[in-house]
């Protein structure tokens, strides 16, 4: 029988300067297919049709307070202009085995929430980045790596994108 993995520690990178002290939470992109149902003239029932990827990436992160350096990149033009990175230490409680995960994304903030400051409470500072890239690695092993810019979805190590490249060209 084998226990899930669960995060045990995690650390935020922007542009290379870790925030480990500072972290709070970190909500990663949702990863979703657009399927569309198709029923042909011989089919008894509809089936779904993949049309590639429906949502935005969005990466969300959490921290204890303002950061001064997060405010400055606020407004960033290029698409791509930051490099985030999320590395999270999970352990399987049975077996004692640590695995790494490491998410990296490129993209800018869209969004940084401050909420309500009081003296005395930890208060909020709460930033959404809207996300140009997306790769996802466990223990060293590319497992999904997402770039719409470049048209690559690489899943498992197999390139998706590949014949669409090939037949437009590019």
């Amino acid at each position: 029988m084998a226990f899930p993995r669960k995060l045990k520690q995690m650390m935020m990178y922007i542009e290379g300067v870790g925030y480990a002290a500072d972290t709070e939470s970190v909500t990663l992109p949702d990863l979703a297919r657009k399927f569309e149902a198709w029923r042909g003239g011989a089919m008894h029932r509809a089936v779904m049709i993949d049309l590639g990827s429906e949502d935005e990436l969005n990466l969300e992160h959490s921290y204890g307070g303002p950061i001064t350096a997060i405010l400055g990149q606020f407004g960033i033009q290029d698409l791509s202009g930051l490099q985030l990175r999320f590395v999270g230490s999970y352990q399987d409680d049975e077996s004692n085995t640590f695995h790494q995960c490491q998410i990296t994304v490129r993209g800018r903030h869209q969004k940084i929430a401050r909420g309500d400051q009081k003296p005395g409470e930890a208060g909020e500072f709460k930033v959404t980045t809207a996300c140009t890239y997306y790769k996802e690695e466990w223990d060293g092993v590319v497992v999904i790596e997402d770039d719409p810019l470049n048209s690559f979805l690489i899943v498992d190590g197999v390139d998706l994108m590949a014949e669409h490249r090939a037949n437009l060209g590019l």
